[in-house]
């Protein structure tokens, strides 16, 4: 560990700061935060700092999974490039026709670059943008995306299942725990907890209101409502939530397995492009009919 972060830590334990703030100034995100911080709350810290442990590993492995498929691609694909760089400026102005593929290799640089450069202004946009807009009706509106939406709804599914079992298994009531969660770090605990006070105070179930949100799995009310009947909600909310972790983690490992063979199906049409650019030409001047 770095000395800066032990210094940290140390500082911060020295001020009697809570050990969720000591995670916030090391950098953790808002979602490890609280974790942390209603571990304190429920008292099983010891098992919250294990299961943040073990979703920060599988993340880890997918990260480098990704960068390993992705890694080898983009270099070839680079590389096609700068020989479409070199085609365009020392080939291209040789040949007396041009055709379809001469004109997508005198383009697709600027055009390849250009989409790098619209996409990272895009999110930069809607990442500005998504901060002024309601946690709520931003997740909601994601989780209906396709693909995307989905490991969305199994991450968010998982991961409030797995808090909300924690702390009910703890004894805690309903309405204090809707109470704890407008004070957490996350701003979109802190809307779900005032928007489902406001629910539970009108006299709607706690399953029923789960469903009225689209970045939920519908089948974490039918479990809600399973474990109320049983009298054993915690108990049940934390086996569901950890199915739901394996369920994410395999999904999301599989479709990273699919990025390579997609990149390389691109490359190879690059590379047919190449071809025909080049040797289209020689066949016109041998009096083929292209």
């Amino acid at each position: 560990m770095q000395e800066s972060y032990v210094n940290s830590m140390q500082e911060s334990l020295l001020s009697g700061a809570t050990l969720a703030d000591m995670m916030a100034r090391l950098g953790f995100s808002d979602t490890i935060v609280t974790q942390i911080a209603l571990a304190d709350v429920h008292g099983n810290c010891q098992q919250s700092l294990v299961k943040i442990d073990r979703y920060l590993a599988s993340m880890s492995v997918v990260r480098k999974k990704l960068i390993e498929v992705a890694t080898y691609p983009l270099i070839l694909l680079s590389f096609l490039i700068l020989i479409m760089l070199g085609l365009k400026n020392y080939l291209l102005p040789q040949l007396e026709s041009q055709n379809f593929a001469t004109q997508i290799i005198a383009h697709f640089p600027m055009i390849f670059l250009g989409s790098f450069v619209l996409l990272g202004l895009a999110v930069v946009l809607g990442f500005f943008y998504a901060r002024r807009l309601s946690p709520i009706y931003l997740f909601s509106q994601i989780s209906r995306l396709p693909i995307v939406g989905r490991f969305i709804r199994l991450y968010l599914t998982a991961y409030y299942a797995r808090e909300w079992g924690n702390l009910i298994g703890q004894g805690i009531d309903l309405m204090e725990i809707v109470a704890l969660m407008q004070h957490q770090k996350s701003r979109l605990f802190q809307e779900i907890g005032k928007d489902m006070q406001q629910a539970l105070l009108s006299g709607q179930s706690f399953h029923q209101k789960v469903l009225d949100y689209p970045f939920f799995l519908r089948e974490l009310s039918l479990m809600i409502e399973y474990g109320e009947v049983k009298s054993k909600l915690g108990r049940e909310l934390d086996i569901y939530a950890e199915e739901t972790w394996q369920t994410f983690f395999s999904q999301l490992t599989q479709a990273t397995q699919l990025i390579q063979p997609l990149v390389f199906v691109f490359v190879a049409l690059i590379i047919v492009l190449i071809y025909v650019a080049m040797l289209l030409p020689m066949y016109q001047n041998m009096g083929g009919n292209f």
